[in-house]
């Protein structure tokens, strides 16, 4: 049987060759689909989302690994903070585009003209996916020497552990005795699978900002950084 042009291409790009095309052609089909590409579902079970969840755990040991190594005097406190950082929906979704995976996804029209090929969340749950579909295809090695690749050059670029925005904006409330930041959605709106949030971060005496994210952690996160900026910018004023 001749393989998908497309599923090739990306197996070239994987440098994996898989014993099972079904299980990368069910890492690429989006749940929005009633029905798999590739395998149907069974029982309600996505196939592409029992892969995200594998995906997800295989990356977590791989690149705390690859810190822990990396890494050896560095507390567990920064060791988490660079984990966060490198296991967050950007660079998931940066790693997916340079794989290639939003040409190769297989959407339903509704995702399609939804701009999916593009939303940062699918894009994500999809590289995911892809390394659990190469997990479960051939291993623990192989994947670990996919995610190896991937993520090396962006942890040689962190010489020091980055600092969440919104840890920030918390130490920095509690430096100066104000209440905790409070985080409040203010609307969500899009489809189900390509949502929108628009989050709200308040801190006593400083006033707020707001942003927008394809989750709410992303615009907490990205609402943090506004504020953080602006009244930081004053300290130094």
């Amino acid at each position: 049987m001749s393989r998908d042009p497309r599923l090739a291409a990306l197996e070239d790009r994987l440098g994996h060759r898989f014993a099972d095309p079904d299980l990368l052609r069910d890492a690429l089909t989006h749940p929005s689909l009633a029905t798999g590409a590739g395998r149907r579902r069974a029982h309600g079970a996505s196939p592409y989302e029992r892969l995200e969840f594998l995906g997800d755990r295989v990356v977590g040991l791989a690149v705390a690994e690859m810190l822990w190594h990396r890494f050896p005097d560095e507390p567990e406190g920064d060791l988490s903070r660079r984990f966060t950082a490198l296991v967050s929906q950007e660079p998931m979704a940066e790693i997916a585009r340079e794989l290639g995976l939003d040409t190769a996804l297989i959407l339903c029209a509704g995702t399609e003209k939804d701009n999916g090929r593009s939303n940062p969340s699918i894009l994500a749950d999809a590289c995911e996916a892809v390394i659990g579909a190469l997990f479960a295809d051939a291993g623990f090695a192989a994947a670990r020497a996919l995610v190896d690749d991937l993520w090396r050059p962006r942890i040689a670029l962190a010489a020091a552990p980055p600092r969440d925005a919104k840890t920030a904006l918390q130490e920095w409330a509690q430096g100066r005795g104000l209440p905790l930041p409070a985080y409040e959605v203010v609307a969500q709106e899009g489809p189900s699978h390509a949502p929108k949030f628009r989050v709200r971060v308040t801190v006593r005496e400083t006033g707020a900002e707001e942003a927008e994210g394809a989750s709410k952690r992303t615009a907490e996160r990205a609402a943090a950084e506004r504020l953080l900026s602006r009244i930081t910018s004053k300290d130094h004023t």
